[in-house]
């Protein structure tokens, strides 16, 4: 009988929760309706209706590792579109219906039949989308550039996608570890700055900040918490400063609204790292916004008008004005930004701009993308559009480069240049001359030997910067190098150089060629393809094209032909001797009696690893492991600069990793400390690490200039922990400024 009460129990709690699930699931497909309402026409409702169906038939049985149901994701994804990102009826219909083809039996042609063709073809984008980050690096480039094709053809694709990785971010709590890191890696490298593309603050400010909370646990909370009891003094200082301005445009008759706001703490911790500062030495902590209702005639005029209003009452900093008005960013951005000595000689960094600007600014792309339904200003993005489908024609198929070469071209801020008779070019930040002189003219970037920046010779290596007058010098006797490469960011000049560099490699190989060609049929075999490919294969070459290339260029002696098999007209490589090795001594950790054993997974097994140069950790740093082709088990920290792009790039290759305690080895690190150059400030530091603290010291440079002395010390720790305490104790001294461990190649 008690049997039977527990099993009736366990029923009435399960339909008790899956009446409160069906409650939770109504409630917020209303609120969707309710956003939606302002755009829906006849017939649209019924169209929303039907694609939430569709979803939550599909998706009836499977639940999201919350533990929720799997529905709450599609609406979560399509309240963003329409809330956060200002899209409509036929993006929320997408959005409900986004992963059905990937994860359900639902067929593109069902959604075509119930939807239409521009539907089934945005669904097929996003379904593309998802499949790209899980597979090897040259196949991810690849499905990313069909992505871009279908953003060029139809920019909702990436705007749901966005609003898709929002919510995944917003619920990644529940996900494992390294699906944490995998995933936040993704995001910080190629989502967030794609947000920023498409103008959309807002959304990639939050990616920032949510992708630093896992992938910088500690620096993250350590932000936030300082954040959070500095606030009541903020909200004081920007009452204080904003008081006066207030007064100025209220006599001035504006309609407006000012208020501060605080910067993300992805953008704080950018700050403190670029410029060697603590959280109190950043000054600008928040940022004071002016929005206007002007008349569109007026926009320009009245924004300046607050200017002049702002830096009467406070001195503005002239190297920090940014006028986007004059020049709005490609993405659409318009605005003006000044930073301005506030009381208490505090820079506050000051934002004007119109409320259409701001819609703008806060819904980017699709604010004045109007899709079928009424004009819009689509210039900027068109040519933006353009330059990706040039960069995407390439027939080159080798594309691991590819993602790197779409960030520093297509998401990144752009650079005003001028040609000689005042035509404007937008480029990426930090292009050169030799990037002008390839978007101006493909042959004019062949043959370019140096520029005139604003009148002044410089080579062709010379940055630019914006607001440059860039005149191209040309040679009918130039051609492009190898090391050009290194000298140019746009995508369109990279393709030319390696076109250019290919077509003379074809020149030069097919000297090549013939040598095989001769050498083969010398010592009897045939000049085919099978032997072509026993060759390429046993020289560990990409291509038949670098063979013949590597043979004109004396890098292979066909010599060793004569150790090759022939099998009537065909050839076998030589076997490699079998060498057995005497009782292999295993590397590092198994000589470190357990010392540096680190716990994979759920198991404790003993793998043979190595610690990356590229960021040197030690015990206790928050790391993963990367699998290496040829040198195993890679160790890293998950702030190393490299670990965005490999955890993005390669992320089934990424091992959960984790440190166990020890005490038997020590670890090379170093510190960077720099402080006043005081009599026995050195006596006083090696005292503490070597005296007090008994630490190991490798090697120690001081350099002392105009009062200050730079220190590098090089130090065995066992730990983070130990690290930790040191460089607290450091930071006690007297004298001591600052004290921050080495940046990842500066420790040999």
């Amino acid at each position: 009988m008690d049997n039977v009460g527990e099993a009736l129990k366990s029923v009435i709690k399960y339909e008790l929760n899956a009446e409160q699930e069906k409650k939770l699931i109504i409630r917020e497909y209303r609120a969707l309706l309710r956003s939606l309402k302002p755009k829906l026409k006849p017939g649209d409702k019924e169209l929303v209706r039907l694609a939430f169906e569709m979803s939550a038939d599909a998706h009836k049985t499977m639940r999201r590792k919350s533990g929720e149901p799997y529905i709450t994701h599609p609406i979560a994804v399509a309240r963003i579109c329409v809330e956060e990102i200002g899209l409509g009826v036929r993006s929320t219909i997408c959005s409900l219906l986004h992963d059905t083809v990937e994860d359900t039996d639902i067929t593109l042609a069902d959604i075509e039949k119930a939807f239409g063709p521009e539907i089934a073809r945005i669904v097929d984008g996003l379904t593309k989308i998802a499949n790209v980050m899980d597979v090897s690096a040259s196949q991810q480039a690849e499905n990313f550039k069909k992505i871009l094709l279908t953003l060029t053809d139809d920019p909702r694709v990436i705007l749901i996608k966005l609003a898709d990785r929002l919510h995944n971010m917003r619920t990644l709590d529940s996900m494992k570890r390294e699906t944490q890191l995998k995933i936040s890696s993704e995001t910080v490298y190629v989502y967030a700055p794609l947000a920023h593309r498409m103008g959309l603050y807002t959304i990639k400010t939050e990616m920032e900040d949510l992708a630093m909370k896992y992938l910088e646990p500690e620096r993250y909370r350590e932000i936030a918490r300082k954040l959070a009891e500095t606030k009541r003094e903020r909200s004081r200082y920007i009452n204080e400063f904003i008081r006066p301005i207030r007064e100025k445009l209220e006599r001035g008759e504006f309609d407006f609204d000012i208020y501060g706001r605080p910067k993300s703490i992805h953008s704080i911790w950018n700050k403190m790292l670029n410029k060697g500062v603590e959280f109190e030495e950043v000054y600008d902590l928040f940022a004071i916004r002016v929005i206007l209702n002007s008349p569109p005639e007026r926009e320009k005029e009245d924004c300046w008008k607050v200017y002049s209003f702002i830096t009467d009452e406070y001195p503005p900093a002239p190297e920090r004005l940014r006028d986007w008005l004059s020049n709005p960013k490609s993405n659409g951005y318009e605005a003006l930004h000044t930073t301005v000595m506030g009381p208490q000689g505090k820079w506050v960094e000051v934002q004007i701009r119109t409320r259409r600007m701001n819609e703008i600014a806060e819904k980017g792309l699709a604010a004045h993308w109007k899709y079928k339904e009424g004009g819009g200003d689509e210039s900027r993005f068109d040519k933006w559009f353009q330059q990706i489908r040039e960069a995407l024609s390439g027939p080159d198929n080798d594309s691991i480069d590819f993602l790197q070469d779409f960030k520093t071209s297509f998401l990144t801020d752009e650079i005003y240049v001028y040609t000689p008779k005042g035509d404007v070019k937008m480029l990426p930040v930090d292009s050169s001359a030799l990037d002008f002189a390839f978007a101006i003219h493909s042959a004019v970037g062949s043959q370019c030997i140096g520029a005139k920046v604003n009148h002044k010779l410089a080579p062709i290596s010379h940055k630019l910067r914006s607001g440059d007058q860039v005149e191209i010098i040309t040679s009918g006797k130039q051609k492009p190098s190898e090391d050009w490469l290194n000298l140019v960011v746009t995508a369109k000049a990279r393709k030319q150089i390696k076109d250019a560099l290919k077509d003379e490699k074809r020149k030069v190989a097919d000297e090549g060629k013939y040598t095989v060609q001769r050498k083969l049929e010398h010592f009897g075999a045939a000049f085919n393809q099978h032997n072509i490919e026993v060759l390429t294969a046993y020289y560990k070459l990409p291509s038949p094209l670098d063979l013949y290339y590597q043979v004109a260029i004396k890098n292979i002696d066909l010599k060793e032909l004569l150790e090759f098999q022939l099998l009537g007209d065909k050839i076998e490589a030589p076997k490699p001797l079998k060498i057995v090795a005497p009782e292999q001594k295993t590397e590092a950790p198994a000589a470190r009696k357990d010392a540096e054993l680190i716990v994979f997974g759920e198991s404790s097994e003993r793998i043979v690893y190595n610690l990356a140069n590229c960021c040197k950790p030690i015990p206790g740093d928050d790391v993963f492991g990367f699998v290496t082709t040829g040198k195993g088990l890679t160790i890293h920290r998950t702030n190393c600069p490299n670990a965005a792009k490999l955890m993005a790039n390669f992320g089934h290759r990424v091992v959960k990793t984790k440190w166990v305690k020890n005490k038997e080895i020590s670890f090379l690190t170093g510190l960077k400390i720099i402080g006043l150059d005081d009599v026995g400030v050195i006596h006083k530091i090696t005292n503490l690490i070597s005296g007090e603290l008994r630490i190991n010291i490798n090697a120690m440079t001081i350099e002392a200039k105009e009062g200050l002395f730079h220190g590098n010390v090089r130090i065995y720790v066992h730990d983070k922990e130990e690290l930790d305490v040191l460089v607290d104790r450091l930071k006690k001294l007297p004298g001591i400024e600052t004290v921050d461990r080495y940046d990842a190649e500066t420790v040999e």
